[in-house]
């Protein structure tokens, strides 16, 4: 029998009425994650490697359906808009435009994504604080619903309205008070002091512009169902002082997304499921608000924009453990494979962590570090652990939303991503990276070029070792010497 490695008892003193502002630790040592989607752990990393992104088709589209259901139901007349910067794998959305979501974008980028998967202008979304003249130029001839963010981008729907000749149909980006603080006001117009006001006057003075409908994103992760349902009494008693005072006709009410996913927000004491509303609350909130507020026969669309409720469950990210380490402290820390670098979001949230095994041993607060040289690299401040052995796998979720949009590309490279099919076949959805990704944008001066480099032998056989997902996740191996010319 193997003779374990000694390692030196410690005592902590434990001060119970201190409150943690993280809430109770999170135990892994539960029952174990063997499958996504009836997909083996083991089988997804000796394939795809480690890190890895997985995504379940099945939960997309189910959440899709439950959410779809909860308002539809209880209005006539709805659209969901599909918000790109959440997830803009092209997957992902062409999943849920098969659904029948249209696209929701906020830049050029995301515009011409949704434009190569197919969707058309009449079926596009354009929010935004940032729209070039020159962009805007594009979506208006391409038929596409803008909602003007500031006046300045007014300005330059005005002068491009005067150059085509013709008026352009606009939306209006508005902002409110609607209880849930602190207050998003940077995008939009504020209703309350009256400079959206302003804006429709002077699109009905100047003639070039109509109005045909209004927009609002309060913020996100609303926990307060009923912040909807003000929202909405506001923008109808504006929309309905808008047809009166200067004769525009509302077409539609964009009520935009926010709505919480599963995932725990740091800070917070119980779980999501105790403190995440049903997404019937909401639409009931939303509809109540519209059948009270709407006059006889009136039944403007309702758009939604959904992303982290629709995305967000349907993501994970399995990490390895690299090594493990005692800190000066006496606190237990582990280093995975992933870091901040994939996950953005563990600054706000505190992510569901499963076992790929079942491990013995007495659960301790332990930290978990990524891989980068960055102190702030932490997926975790407290998360209760069993010990593990080099190689045991962390499934965490839900991960879906936000973090393949905003992901770094630093130090290490970016992994696989997968899909896992309603049938439980596997598809790349995105490749890892390699260095070739790394250097094809940059250009070297022909001055700076080094005189000798890597003879091709040597760098094949450096780049095959190297490249991410060729192998089972194990740990980092020391990387060979490479001959030099």
């Amino acid at each position: 029998m193997d003779k374990k490695e000694y390692e030196k008892p410690l005592i902590l003193k434990v001060q119970p009425q201190m409150a943690n502002k993280f809430g109770n630790g999170t135990s892994c040592a539960g029952k174990p994650r063997k499958n996504i989607d009836g997909v083996s752990i083991d089988h997804l990393t000796s394939q795809y490697g480690s890190p890895l992104f997985v995504f379940s088709e099945s939960t997309l589209r189910r959440r899709f359906k439950e959410i779809s259901a909860a308002f539809s139901t209880r209005y006539p007349n709805v659209t969901f808009g599909w918000s790109y910067k959440t997830n803009y794998l092209s997957a992902v959305c062409a999943i849920l435009h098969r659904e029948g979501a249209i696209a929701e974008v906020v830049s050029e980028m995301e515009y011409r994504k949704a434009n190569e998967l197919g969707i058309s202008g009449e079926n596009i979304i354009f929010n935004g604080p940032h729209k070039s003249p020159e962009f805007l130029r594009y979506a208006v001839t391409d038929g596409a619903l803008i909602n003007i963010d500031h006046f300045d981008e007014l300005y330059d729907l005005e002068n491009l309205a005067e150059e085509l000749g013709e008026p352009i149909k606009v939306g209006l980006r508005l902002n409110m008070d609607t209880g849930i603080y602190p207050q998003w006001s940077r995008f939009g117009l504020n209703l309350e002091s009256g400079q959206a006001e302003e804006a429709v006057k002077r699109m009905a003075d100047k003639g070039n512009l109509i109005l045909r409908g209004l927009h609002c994103h309060q913020g996100t992760y609303i926990l307060d169902p009923e912040a909807y349902g003000r929202q909405v009494e506001k923008m109808v008693q504006f929309a309905y002082r808008v047809e009166d005072r200067f004769g525009f006709k509302i077409d539609y009410l964009d009520i935009g997304g926010g709505f919480p996913s599963h995932s725990k927000l740091k800070g917070t004491y119980h779980s999501p499921d105790l403190i995440v509303p049903d997404i019937d609350k909401y639409a009931e909130a939303v509809g109540s608000a519209l059948y009270r507020e709407l006059r006889p026969g009136d039944f403007p669309r309702l758009i939604l924009e959904c992303g982290r409720a629709m995305v967000d469950d349907a993501g994970y990210l399995i990490t390895g453990i690299l090594a493990s380490k005692r800190l000066a402290d006496g606190r237990k820390a582990y280093i995975a494979d992933a870091g901040i670098n994939l996950l953005y979001t563990s600054f706000w949230y505190a992510y569901n962590l499963e076992l790929d095994r079942e491990v013995q041993g007495t659960d301790e607060p332990s930290i978990i570090y990524g891989p980068l040289c960055m102190n702030i690299d932490v997926l975790h401040e407290s998360a209760m652990l069993p010990p593990l052995e080099r190689g045991t796998r962390l499934i965490l979720s839900p991960v879906g939303a936000y973090n393949v949009t905003q992901w770094l590309q630093f130090i290490q490279y970016r992994p696989n991503v997968v899909l896992v099919a309603e049938d439980g076949s596997v598809d790349i959805i995105r490749e890892a990276e390699d260095l070739s990704d790394i250097l094809n944008r940059e250009r070297l001066p022909q001055r700076l070029k080094p005189a000798s480099s890597i003879r091709p032998s040597s760098r094949s056989a450096l780049e095959s070792f190297i490249r991410p997902g060729s192998a089972n996740f194990t740990y980092a191996p020391q990387i060979p010497a490479v001959a030099m010319n």
